[in-house]
């Protein structure tokens, strides 16, 4: 490259293109890899569950529509399709509910779309186990910083959809560094992802999860993974398209509406020592976010206080006001706060099947106990995000008065999930698509992730 050329390239860009290419040669400490692994698995997981709800079919219908090469497996089918659409496909699996992680900091579920990716690409290039993990970490780390660089909250409130900004920039860093590019391909890379970045967070009014699962997980992960395969097929692109001339910051500087001016120095930030996905969550319940304080706060009232449903004159449930207008009142069941609390009420616990069970919705029992249940929107609580905080007060019928506050959600970096737990709750979505034998061998695979020499060997663990 010559030295005019160069001279173009940001500082921030050159970094970042530099650490991307690099990362498939620089090793994670241990408690960042052991990280990964909960994170991956917990992907898979929702994948394979993802695969037999409504979304999950709606993405292997369209893949089927679309043929191509056989590089890819599509998770929970025999299908077998190109990297870009089993990306998408296993993508929007991963998001066909509630039960993928999510990174709060910067509003965004990061492992539909980059592990996605990771899985698609380290087939495509028979890449090891170690590869999969230094790529997805990559990607937490980038897509994060992409969206906090933007104002993340800021951004998303004047109308774009961090869920896909962010998981646009680390599914493509992620199969940028599995597909072995260097720095001048990264950029090329990063400019395509740029002129894919999209979405509008019109998305919640999808009442059946399917374009929402595209928005957050399809996507991103169509846009990365188109933009490497392009990059790699030899197209070439704009050499900084984050600066310069109408360059992505320029583009998207929502300072005049939004009142935050973007920082492009977070894309850089700390990279190599400060790793995001220790700052990701990883869900507990199988519900949408704003629900999991609340949820753990009930279930410790229902064990502490041995409450039954029909003790309970009230229940009322704070969260913040983002929150409480997520959640309040949604038609699905895995989305809804007042839903969710009579379910665990009535049941004592809240499980995948019951989250998913929409009939129940109707139920005269659940309706009953649904009229005793009040959410607030509460300012205080407000305050607190990114942390998604939740109160739950009961008036019960004999006089008394319980309350439980959840400052730190189970499965969030301040109260985080055990490997056992994680395990557990992997198992357990799995098991009766892929069968108990499977579902453990696979479990196991994952945590054994290093000594895995080449991704195809997870193709007959994925597949039903």
């Amino acid at each position: 490259m010559s030295t005019a050329v160069a001279s173009k390239i940001s500082p921030i860009t050159q970094t970042l293109a530099a650490y991307i290419a690099a990362a498939p040669r620089k090793a994670l400490p241990k408690a960042v890899a052991e990280k990964t692994k909960h994170h991956i698995l917990d992907t898979i997981a929702a994948m394979v569950s993802g695969s037999q709800l409504s979304p999950g079919k709606a993405a292997l219908a369209y893949a089927k529509t679309l043929g191509g090469t056989k590089e890819a497996t599509i998770v929970g089918s025999r299908m077998m399709t190109t990297t870009v659409n089993a990306a998408l496909a296993n993508a929007m699996m991963a998001h066909a509910d509630e039960t993928d992680d999510s990174h709060a900091p910067s509003m965004m579920h990061p492992g539909c779309a980059i592990v996605a990716n990771a899985l698609a690409f380290g087939e495509r290039h028979q890449r090891s186990g170690t590869a999969l993990l230094r790529a997805v970490a990559l990607g937490y780390d980038v897509g994060s910083r992409l969206n906090m660089s933007l104002g993340d909250t800021a951004f998303r409130r004047v109308g774009h959809l961090t869920h896909c900004f962010g998981p646009t920039f680390g599914s493509t860093a992620a199969a940028a560094a599995l597909s072995g590019f260097n720095a001048k391909q990264v950029r090329y890379a990063l400019a395509y992802a740029a002129q894919q970045a999209g979405g509008l967070s019109s998305y919640a009014r999808d009442t059946e999860h399917i374009e929402k699962a595209f928005d957050f997980g399809g996507m991103p992960a169509r846009n990365g993974a188109t933009a490497v395969t392009m990059v790699a097929a030899g197209c070439t692109a704009t050499d900084d398209i984050l600066f310069g001339e109408r360059g992505f910051y320029a583009a998207y500087d929502e300072s005049q509406r939004s009142g935050f001016t973007p920082n492009p120095s977070i894309l850089v930030r700390e990279l190599g020592s400060t790793y995001e996905i220790m700052r990701t969550n990883i869900k507990r319940w199988t519900v949408g976010s704003p629900i999991q304080a609340p949820l753990d706060s009930l279930l410790t009232l229902i064990r502490e206080h041995n409450i039954k449903a029909d003790d309970v004159e009230k229940l009322v449930v704070r969260v913040s006001i983002t929150g409480a207008n997520t959640v309040g009142d949604r038609e699905m069941p895995d989305i809804c706060m007042q839903h969710m609390c009579a379910v665990m009420l009535i049941d004592g616990i809240a499980t995948f099947d019951s989250a998913h069970d929409i009939k129940r919705m109707k139920n005269p029992k659940v309706l009953a106990v649904r009229k005793r249940i009040e959410l607030i929107g509460d300012e205080a609580l407000q305050k607190k995000l990114p942390q998604r905080q939740g109160i739950v007060e009961i008036t019960l019928k004999d006089g008394r008065k319980v309350r439980h506050h959840t400052e730190a959600v189970r499965g969030t970096p301040g109260n985080p999930m055990t490997r056992a737990e994680v395990d557990e709750k992997c198992y357990h979505l799995m098991a009766p698509v892929l069968g108990a034998k499977k579902a453990r061998a696979l479990c196991d695979a994952i945590w054994q992730l290093e000594k895995l020499a080449d991704a195809r060997r997870l193709r007959s663990l994925l597949q039903c």
